[in-house]
């Protein structure tokens, strides 16, 4: 009998989890200038402040799921 703390399942949602949270900080990439007097409007686009921090949340909530739901069944 295999006792791991975690499931197959379980690690499964994880790595889906990581997958979103990375896919999220691409997302908030880019938008840099090499003149640091110029300004760019670039950072305040609706990809950044918007689309990008939902994405992660949505990659922490299911790192949560995973951590929380893939615990295995306890046998009595």
């Amino acid at each position: 009998m295999d006792k791991s703390a975690v499931t197959r399942k379980g690690l499964k949602l994880m790595l889906a989890g990581l997958v979103v949270i990375v896919a999220g900080n691409i997302l908030l990439m880019g938008g840099g200038v090499t003149d640091p007097s110029e300004f760019n409007y670039a950072m305040f686009d609706w990809r950044r402040l918007v689309a990008a921090p939902i994405v992660i949340l949505a990659g922490i909530v299911v790192e949560v799921v995973a951590i929380m739901g893939g615990r295995p069944k306890t046998e009595e």
